[in-house]
């Protein structure tokens, strides 16, 4: 009966032993995961953080995408605009680029006709040079405000 009760004890101590090393083995892979789900965890909060930068740099390139086309859009009626202001006298060009055109002109060539159809082309292309200028304004002011807002997305 002794021997039964020291093999009882025996295979008691020998299961409480294998259960406890179970119990480490399984202790250590909780670490494991504790430690791979603390870095998916981070991996995940620095996607979303890109994905936030990502967003916020499409929102800012649209709008100004959107600011340049209506740039575009209203300088079209600009040439319009000037020549009909020369017309009427509300603008006036300066000497030098009025006389680029008359210059080539003999005064004793040059009838009435000539002078007012010297007068509408000069009207003309003061508007086509006005809005060359307007669109290079508008392209400069676009380029450089998505560089700005690219700098301030980045990380």
């Amino acid at each position: 009966m002794i021997r039964a009760l020291l093999a009882a004890v025996l295979a008691l101590v020998l299961a409480l032993g294998w259960s406890l090393w179970r119990a480490e083995v399984h202790k250590g892979d909780a670490d494991e995961v504790r430690k791979e789900l603390k870095g998916v965890q981070t991996e995940l909060a620095q996607t979303k953080a890109a994905r936030e930068r990502e967003q916020k740099s499409a929102e800012s390139m649209a709008t100004i995408g959107d600011e340049h086309e209506q740039d575009r859009s209203e300088a079209e009626g600009v040439p319009g605009a000037v020549v009909d202001d020369l017309r009427a006298g509300n603008l006036r060009l300066r000497h030098d680029l009025a006389v680029c055109h008359t210059r080539h002109l003999s005064g004793a060539v040059a009838g009435a006709v000539e002078r007012d159809a010297s007068a509408q082309l000069r009207a003309e292309v003061a508007g086509d040079i006005v809005r060359v200028g307007r669109d290079a304004d508008d392209q400069l002011r676009a380029c450089q405000a998505v560089i700005r807002s690219d700098r301030e997305v980045q990380p």
